[in-house]
């Protein structure tokens, strides 16, 4: 059996934590998330850039024109109402400390043992990490020149980590950290075969081998399309992202955040899971 360095690395998406139809935080899922985390879990949190374009909204009546900037400015401005709202609901017996991080801290060796080890001494410290790409002060024409870069460098098959979105971050720490869950949440029940028919769940991704769960995996990927906003990457990009995890014997867990994380975990609620058996 594999030997794991950390129980849970989680990760919520953005859409999961806003009540879109009345432009607002869902506080029911901070509430729930604070009574489940505990240290020992690394949390990755999307949600700044879509919490402070509502914030923006609420206190200035309109919106910026949509660009790059407009993106930087929500972030730098979500950041701290992100980090309150779990705050105000994680146990005040847990300290709660925040990582902002960018593609470069994976690329560089050093960079990356310095996070590893500072995620481990927190589990060790009665704390809990909530981690963020840092938004604010990443800009993509940069992001892309410094990715280009590295690959002209290293060579076009080289792996390079991209951090396109969260569940990309979330799978790298997954394997950085030997985790022994890889939880992701969503706005739906996990991975369907028909994503217009929520009776097509696949409840797992399974095989006799690590092989046979990557070949079921790509096979599943044929049938994700869509995302839940313009930019996002979808289910199809989820199940890319996974790979490096499974290979390390990591189990993921694709599930909706209306739900209790040791739900999704025990397998009492509908999800998918993705293990070798």
């Amino acid at each position: 059996m594999a030997a794991f360095d950390c129980d849970l690395v989680g990760k919520i998406g953005s859409m999961a934590l806003i009540r879109r139809r009345d432009k607002d935080i869902d506080y029911n899922i901070f509430a729930r998330l604070g009574a489940d985390l505990k240290p020992g879990m690394i949390w990755v949190s999307s949600g700044a850039t879509e919490i402070g374009r509502l914030d923006y909204l609420k206190r200035n009546g309109s919106l910026l024109q949509e660009d790059e900037m407009a993106k930087t400015d929500y972030a730098a401005q979500g950041q701290s109402i992100l980090m309150e709202w779990y705050r105000r609901f994680i146990s005040p017996q847990y300290s709660v400390r925040q990582v902002l991080v960018e593609h470069q801290h994976f690329n560089d060796a050093m960079k990356r043992e310095h996070i590893r080890t500072l995620l481990l001494r927190a589990q060790q410290q009665n704390a809990i990490q909530n981690i963020n790409y840092n938004d604010p002060v990443s800009d993509d024409e940069n992001r892309h020149m410094e990715l280009m870069q590295m690959r002209w460098q290293r060579g076009e098959e080289a792996h390079i980590v991209e951090c396109i979105d969260n569940d990309e971050t979330a799978a790298v720490i997954a394997t950085m950290m030997k985790a022994r869950i890889l939880l992701i949440m969503t706005s739906v029940e996990g991975i369907y075969e028909d994503p217009e028919d929520p009776s097509t769940l696949v409840r797992e991704i399974g095989g006799k081998d690590t092989d046979e769960v990557l070949a079921n995996v790509r096979e599943m990927q044929r049938h994700c399309v869509g995302a839940s906003r313009p930019g996002a990457n979808g289910a199809k990009a989820k199940l890319e992202f996974i790979a490096d995890p499974v290979r390390n014997g990591t189990t993921v867990i694709i599930g909706h955040a209306r739900h209790h994380i040791r739900e999704l975990v025990e397998g009492t609620v509908p999800r998918t899971i993705i293990a070798a058996r």
